[in-house]
């Protein structure tokens, strides 16, 4: 089991190449850029490459699923964020919270544009905005929660969006749906770990236990009351991190005949429930780190 945890992630599907010129091409159309992230994981989903990609455009960042993340550091990256001069949001597509603030907020980024399209006779222009980020960090919840049905096609699963389309949301507001992209290479590997945990690469490219060992690393170091509290096991802090998925998976009833562990059942199901905020809010990237 210890000799299996040496894999990094690496995925940089061919459409995700097409899609980079697709975000080159439509950036001239739009007036802002809004870059969704996931808040459990902040810096790991930006894509490093989107400063350069969208050429200087105003950027609203929206922290998505703030419900299943550390409120405290969720209220952290959003003053870093700040700082370093974007409009920042923390929200939850699926609900709506926080998304009322949004449309406000782009008035607010964009009122030099506003006062232009005002002197020219053009205040009917419709403020068109990108939406952009990593698969699975929720432009589709998004971009349907704001139109007010579901217009875009969802789904908890990475790669689901494949073409550009505009979207009117009212307000004066459209909106362009665009592919998530990933970038070519993470030179942090656990870059890679942390969009594997929230589903942002597809599991069909990674190893579900050593994904799983990987996680319970990080919990039994920051989160190990969550561990305590979810799963009633105790006596964990020294242990090899698959040991402590051994006393899960023996916690849980996953044997297989002869008594021995479900490993791989085991993984999957601490992989769901992480992603389906059952651990817990959790926040694995810290700002400054």
């Amino acid at each position: 089991m210890a000799d299996s945890i040496k894999q990094n992630v690496q995925w940089f599907p061919g459409h995700m190449a097409k899609t980079r010129r697709l975000l080159r091409e439509c950036l001239p159309q739009v007036d802002a850029v809004v870059e969704i992230l996931d808040a459990r994981v902040p810096e790991s989903s930006r894509n490093p490459e989107l400063s350069e990609l969208t050429k200087g455009k105003p950027r609203i960042v929206l922290l998505n699923k703030c419900d299943v993340a550390d409120a405290a550091a969720t209220d952290r990256w959003l003053s870093f964020f700040r700082k370093k001069g974007f409009a920042a949001l923390a929200v939850d597509c699926r609900s709506g919270k926080g998304l009322k603030r949004f449309v406000p907020l782009l008035h607010e980024v964009l009122h030099e544009r506003i006062e232009k399209n005002n002197e020219r006779g053009m205040a009917s222009k419709p403020l068109r905005c990108m939406v952009v980020g990593i698969p699975n960090t929720g432009k589709s919840s998004f971009i349907n929660k704001m139109a007010g049905r579901a217009r875009a096609e969802v789904a908890d699963r990475a790669g689901v969006t494949r073409q550009s389309r505009w979207f009117a949301i009212g307000g004066g507001v459209e909106l362009l749906d665009t592919p998530g992209v990933l970038w070519p290479k993470f030179d942090d590997p656990r870059v890679g770990d942390k969009l594997a945990f929230i589903g942002s690469v597809k599991d069909t490219v990674v190893d579900v236990q050593t994904l799983s060992i990987r996680l319970l690393e990080i919990m039994q170091t920051e989160y190990p009351d969550r561990l305590r509290e979810r799963y009633k096991i105790s006596g964990f802090e020294d242990l090899e991190p698959w040991e402590i998925l051994e006393m899960i998976g023996k916690k849980r009833g996953m044997l297989l005949r002869g008594g021995e562990i479900d490993y791989e059942r085991a993984a999957a199901m601490l992989l769901d429930e992480y992603r389906g905020g059952k651990l817990g809010r959790l926040t694995l990237d810290k700002v400054g780190e």
